[in-house]
C-alpha cells in the first residue's frame, strides 16, 4: 500500500464516516493509494463524478481505478493533484503518461506542463510515438511541433522503429504527415517566390530612388544641366545602385545606334536568346521598360534643340572634362 501526500496515518484521528471521506486508488501493479475525495473532486470533474456514483453498499469502500500506465505515474499524479507541482525528473520519467491522465482526468493545468515539457524533450526517435499521443489527447501546439519535426527530418523518421509501427498501425495518420509536408514544401516554394518578388520590387524602387537623386541633386559624374557639379562631392548612400544607373544614362547618351532603337533593342535581342524561361523573360522585360522610362524622364528635362547637340556649347558654361555631368549630353 502506498501513501499519498496526504493519506491518513494511524496518529490521523479519522472519523468514523472515513469511508465517505478517503477513496482508494488502484493501479495497474494493484497498489493502492488512499486520497481525499474531496481534494480529487475539486482537481477533476470526471473523478468528482465518479465519487458521486451511487455504491452497491454502503459500508463499501470506494475505489477508483487507473490502469494503463505505471503505478509511480499514478502516484505523480495524484501527488500533483494535492501539490500542483512536478519535478523535472518526474516528468522526465513520466511525462508521456501524465499527458494521457491529465487528458482523461481533465486537469488542463498538468496537461499543459506535459506538454511544454514533451516539446522540449523531442527528438528523432520519440517523435513519432508523442505525435501519436499528441493526436489522441487533442494537444495541437505538441501535435504542430512534432509534425515540423517530422517535415524537417523525415529521412532519419523513416529509419526509426516507431515510424515503421505507425505504417503498419495507422495508415490514415501517415497520410496525414505526407499531406502535411507536402502542403509545407508548397508554403516553403511560395514564401520564396514571393521574396523574389519582393526583392525585384525593391530593386526596382531603389533604381527609381537613385533616378529621381540624379535628376534633382546630382551624383558623382551625373546630374541636371542646371547645376554645377561639385569637386567635393560624396558618393551617395546607395551608391551601388546610382552608379549602375550614371554608367547606363552616359552609355545611352553616346550611342551611335540610336536611330535604330538603340541598346534597348539590343538588349531585348539578347534577352531572347539567353534566356528561355518565361518568368525571367518577364522581369527582364519590366527592368528593361524601367531602363526606357528613366531615359524618357530624364529627356523631357531638357530643351528640344539641347538634346540634339552632340557637343556642350559655351553657353552651357561646361567643359569638357565634365562632359559626363551634364545630362543634356548623356541622354539619345
Amino acid at each position: 500500500m502506498c501513501k499519498s501526500p496526504a493519506s491518513p496515518t494511524k496518529s490521523d484521528n479519522v472519523s468514523k464516516d472515513s469511508t465517505e471521506t478517503y477513496v482508494q486508488i488502484v493501479t495497474s501493479g494493484g497498489r493502492r493509494i488512499p486520497a481525499h475525495a474531496n481534494i480529487l473532486a475539486s482537481a477533476s470533474t470526471v473523478l468528482e463524478s465518479i465519487i458521486d456514483r451511487p455504491r452497491k453498499h454502503r459500508s463499501s469502500e470506494k475505489t477508483i481505478q487507473i490502469l494503463g500506465v505505471p503505478c509511480d505515474a499514478v502516484e505523480v499524479f495524484v501527488g500533483f493533484l494535492y501539490s500542483s507541482k512536478c519535478t523535472e525528473e518526474q516528468m522526465e520519467n513520466y511525462g508521456i503518461h501524465l499527458l494521457a491522465l491529465s487528458h482523461v482526468y481533465l486537469v488542463p493545468q498538468l496537461k499543459s506542463r506535459c506538454t511544454k515539457a514533451l516539446i522540449e524533450r523531442l527528438t528523432i526517435e520519440n517523435v513519432t510515438d508523442v505525435l501519436q499521443l499528441a493526436k489522441l489527447c487533442d494537444a495541437p501546439d505538441l501535435y504542430l511541433k512534432c509534425m515540423k519535426l517530422v517535415s524537417k527530418s523525415f529521412k532519419a523518421v523513416e529509419e526509426t522503429e516507431g515510424w515503421k509501427f505507425l505504417q503498419n498501425n495507422d495508415p490514415f495518420l501517415e497520410l496525414e504527415i505526407l499531406q502535411f509536408i507536402d502542403e509545407a514544401e508548397t508554403r516553403k516554394k511560395s514564401c520564396m517566390k514571393h521574396m523574389k518578388e519582393q526583392s525585384l520590387y525593391f530593386e526596382l524602387s531603389e533604381a527609381m530612388e537613385c533616378l529621381e537623386h540624379i535628376c534633382t541633386d546630382g551624383c558623382i559624374s551625373v546630374g541636371p544641366c542646371d547645376k554645377e557639379p561639385s569637386k567635393n562631392l560624396a558618393p551617395c548612400s546607395k551608391f551601388s545602385t546610382c552608379r549602375g544607373l550614371q554608367l547606363s544614362i552616359q552609355h545611352f547618351g553616346s550611342c551611335k545606334k540610336r536611330a535604330k532603337g538603340g541598346c534597348v533593342s539590343r538588349f531585348k535581342a539578347k534577352s531572347g536568346e539567353e534566356m528561355k524561361n518565361k518568368k525571367e523573360m518577364v522581369r527582364w522585360e519590366l527592368l528593361v521598360k524601367k531602363v526606357v522610362f528613366a531615359k524618357a524622364t530624364s529627356s523631357i528635362l531638357l530643351p528640344k534643340r539641347k538634346r540634339m547637340e552632340e557637343e556642350p556649347t559655351q553657353s552651357c558654361g561646361q567643359t569638357n572634362d565634365n562632359h559626363a555631368y551634364d545630362i543634356r549630353n548623356l541622354v539619345c
